[in-house]
């Protein structure tokens, strides 16, 4: 009987869970047609934005839609990011927005499984100064992620531009966050 060196055998060994892995993620799919998930993270101000205030932070509730077999789902976001000024210390700016995503899956990944997201949204952005008025308006999101599937959940780490138009301008920025979907 002849052994086998180390390297041959990890290939062997990988060559038998790769295909009960992909199997397992789409189970795992096909189970969870609809996960409950929750974000945070910080928010980096850019453009406008950044010319004023500083990077804050971004909590985000998001229900996601898995369709069974294709790379394809759909999120629905409600996120909320704060900023503080660089000028005055009790100087805030606040965003809030929901927004519809489409979510595309890489197709390939094993372990980690790398996507890209994006949709359009509706914000309400406001500031703490006195008698600043908020405003509500429509802007849009892109961005990508990964998410590691694990047994009762799975988590992910995700950034994406958001641009919210804005009568006289815009403002973005990006959320950079960590989150689990159930």
């Amino acid at each position: 009987m002849r052994k086998l060196g180390i390297p041959a055998a990890a290939m062997m060994a990988c060559a038998a869970f790769a295909p009960a892995r992909i199997a397992n993620a789409q189970v795992a799919t096909i189970l969870k047609p609809i996960q409950v998930g929750v974000a945070a993270g910080a928010a980096i101000p850019v453009s406008d934005l950044g010319n004023s205030f500083s990077t804050g932070f971004n909590v985000t509730g998001t229900i996601g839609i898995n369709v069974p077999l294709l790379p394809i789902g759909f999120r629905i976001d409600a996120a909320y990011n704060q900023f503080s000024s660089k000028g005055t210390s009790n100087v805030s700016a606040k965003i809030a927005g929901v927004s519809g995503n489409v979510v595309f899956g890489i197709p390939g990944a094993v372990i980690i499984s790398p996507y890209l997201i994006g949709g359009v949204g509706y914000y309400r952005v406001s500031s703490s100064l006195t008698g600043s008025a908020a405003s509500n308006n429509v802007g849009f999101n892109a961005g990508a992620g990964v998410k590691i599937p694990l047994l009762v959940f799975s988590t992910f780490i995700e950034a994406r531009y958001n641009r919210v138009s804005e009568s006289g301008g815009s403002a973005s920025f990006i959320p950079v966050t960590v989150g689990v979907m159930f």
